[in-house]
């Protein structure tokens, strides 16, 4: 449980987010950095503090009418793909963050929901060096989560969305979302293995359904908590690479790395991403 802050505390607090967040117009992700704490606490501070995180309490708030709410496609398969791997939903934000050193695959993204949208997409650098791709519409989270994104994926143990399997190229371009930012590849005994790793089960489940649909060999589900599913076959795993195009380009290189040397001095199960 938060510690209670004295009366000045709150005042002080209070003075600093209203000045940072409605004078000065920073968002929720640019306040943490200038604090230097997680955006995950300077929202739970508003809250505390009754500063409703609402775009219209902002000075000179204009509501958006670019935005565009997008058919479905390809394209938007594989956000739903890359939103329910790394993706977050907040009130009125919608967030992927990435590793420390995926700053190319971060732009990718960045310009990905740029197409979808036509909104205004930042990119940032957290204190911990995870790049940090967001941007702001209340009408959009509402939207997303009417098409079953939620707020918290491990509470709610989301799934798969039904449309993404009325298409094989929707299904394809879901995967290729999803092992960019929670897949992994790594190299075996003998061989390869790709695993996909998530703490909701229904999610995995429809990873599954999707891949066999797609005529690949996948493992049993797996894990307690965290629950994994693989591919181990060596002809899973070309096809995959080469029927899926990962965009991120660090599976890309760990792949041909791999590949050269496909059958080569015994590695343990270690040797991931």
């Amino acid at each position: 449980m938060a510690r209670r802050w004295t009366k000045e505390e709150e005042a002080i607090l209070r003075k600093e987010l209203l000045g940072l967040y409605v004078d000065e117009k920073k968002t929720i992700f640019e306040i943490g950095d200038i604090l230097g704490i997680r955006w995950q606490t300077v929202f739970d501070r508003m809250r505390r503090l009754g500063i409703e995180t609402d775009k219209t309490r902002k000075i000179n708030f204009k509501r958006r009418d670019d935005i565009v709410i997008p058919s479905r496609s390809e394209h938007l398969a594989e956000f739903f793909g890359i939103m329910l791997g790394d993706g977050h939903l907040s009130y009125y934000q919608v967030t992927v963050t990435l590793g420390t050193k995926e700053l190319e695959y971060a732009r990718y993204v960045e310009q990905l929901f740029h197409t979808l949208f036509k909104v205004p997409v930042k990119l940032i650098v957290n204190r911990k060096g995870h790049k940090v791709v967001y941007f702001g519409s209340r009408r959009v989270v509402e939207w997303l989560l009417k098409e079953g994104l939620v707020n918290s994926k491990v509470k709610s143990q989301v799934g798969v969305p039904a449309w993404i399997y009325s298409q094989k190229s929707f299904m394809r371009k879901f995967l290729k979302g999803f092992f960019d930012t929670d897949g992994s590849i790594y190299r075996l005994r003998f061989g390869l293995q790709i695993s996909f790793t998530n703490y909701s089960f229904p999610i995995l489940e429809g990873l599954q359904k999707a891949l066999q649909a797609l005529n690949y060999k996948t493992s049993k589900l797996t894990g307690v908590n965290v629950k994994r599913l693989y591919l181990t076959k060596r002809d899973d795993i070309k096809r995959f690479f080469c029927e899926i195009q990962p965009a991120n380009p660090k599976h890309k290189r760990r792949f041909r790395e791999f590949e050269k040397q496909w059958v080569g001095s015994p590695v343990g199960r270690g040797d991931r991403l």
